[in-house]
């Protein structure tokens, strides 16, 4: 099916987050964490405080979810969360429409990153599996940078590709990449079939929500 006529581009870069908003993840990632929990005999959080943490960096994310746990343990508990993800992540899928959309964005020249609470090696070992490593310009991940809210990943990105903030939008499926987003002076879009629940996305004032991949794709042809 043909583009809409796209209206002018307003946005040189977009950043993505990949777990609930690229990668149909976030189910698996809740119940990861809960199980890493109940390996360790710490109580397991319920379905709501699990999910809420994804889009952090693994370290703070557990600490999050795990806060009786001593911090000595806090390794010992993102080696099971490691063990428990591994064991299921062939069974993860891009979100239908996904890759057509990516592509359709860089034929129109915008420049493409990743901004993403997953490790390097997990986001590397990704791309690869779903053949999306040449799509994306740039990518920062968790352990290489500071972790969402914090504005460094965005800062990082737009330094590398030389782009100012006023011409980055931000994309993603919780309140840390929109504060992200806000703390490093861009726009941002959320997705609501993610980690996080709507109005807790509205809260923060993306320039709009959306419910689906096509619904993105045909928001950021016209307004993108």
């Amino acid at each position: 099916m043909a583009e809409a006529t796209p209206g002018p581009r307003q946005f040189d870069l977009i950043v993505f987050d990949w777990d609930g908003t690229l990668f149909d993840s976030t189910a698996l990632i809740t119940r990861c964490i809960q199980a890493a929990c109940v390996d360790l005999g710490v109580p397991r959080p319920s379905d709501r405080d699990a999910s809420y943490v994804i889009g952090m960096g693994l370290p703070e994310a557990l600490q999050h979810a795990a806060p009786t746990l001593p911090p000595d343990r806090y390794r010992e508990l993102g080696l099971r969360y490691r063990h428990h993800y591994l064991a299921s992540e062939h069974e993860l899928l891009l979100f239908d429409g996904t890759l057509a959309m990516l592509q359709a964005l860089k034929d129109r020249r915008h420049l493409l990153a990743v901004a993403t609470g997953k490790s390097r090696r997990g986001l590397d070992d990704v791309l690869a599996t779903v053949r999306m490593r040449g799509l994306f310009d740039a990518t920062r991940t968790a352990d290489e940078t500071a972790s969402k809210p914090h504005p460094m990943m965005l800062l990082e990105l737009m330094g590398e590709l030389g782009v100012e903030p006023e011409r980055t939008l931000m994309i993603g499926d919780t309140t840390h990449d929109l504060q992200l987003a806000a703390n490093a002076g861009t726009a941002s879009v959320a997705v609501s079939y993610g980690a996080h629940e709507p109005e807790a996305l509205a809260g923060l004032a993306p320039r709009h929500v959306v419910h689906s991949v096509a619904e993105l794709r045909a928001w950021l042809f016209e307004h993108g």
